[in-house]
């Protein structure tokens, strides 16, 4: 195991076994999303940047412990792993000029493309319904933290991600809280 997964490993380990009192084991997406530059913290900080105090979530703490779950939750989930890996292979391809029909003009510019937003979509809606739907198109717009800095196709399926378990936390938070 390279030496940045243990340092990783035993981060989360740390972090959320103070949550949760048990150690965690660190999704395989996760450690795809690293190797192409997205990190736990990255995916947290981004969430953190549309993070509005609701009951359940009151302190950016509580909120930063949910959200960690919620992505270690869905990094496990191997449709949502497809979804992003077809997302960054598709990346690749349209980068090198190898999708049929697409131009790296029309790939990087628009208009035309609505492909990545259907990726994001998929991806939002797969982990948290209508509701995830609503919170991509916030995070798909506003491109907040690390989406930012990642492709057409890449950016949209982190954003669903991230939209997606934004989202739960909030749903979770408002069902708890009614209890």
């Amino acid at each position: 195991m390279p030496a940045a997964h243990v340092i990783l490993k035993k981060r989360l380990t740390v972090f959320v076994g103070l949550i949760a009192m048990k150690p965690v084991n660190v999704p395989p997406l996760l450690k795809f999303l690293e190797e192409k530059g997205v990190t736990l913290q990255d995916l947290l900080d981004t969430a953190l940047e549309f993070y509005v105090p609701h009951p359940g979530v009151e302190t950016k703490e509580k909120a930063t412990q949910t959200l960690t779950e919620e992505i270690l939750e869905a990094l496990q989930d191997p449709n949502i792993a497809t979804l992003i890996a077809a997302a960054y292979l598709t990346q690749q391809e349209a980068e090198a000029g190898r999708i049929p029909g697409l131009t790296k003009e029309v790939f990087l510019g628009r208009p035309g493309l609505v492909a990545d937003e259907l990726i994001g979509m998929a991806v939002a809606g797969y982990i948290a319904g209508a509701r995830g739907l609503f919170e991509f198109t916030r995070f798909d717009q506003a491109k907040p933290g690390i989406l930012k800095k990642l492709g057409p196709m890449t950016n949209d399926a982190i954003g669903g991600l991230i939209a997606g378990v934004s989202s739960n936390m909030y749903t979770k938070a408002t069902r708890s809280n009614h209890k």
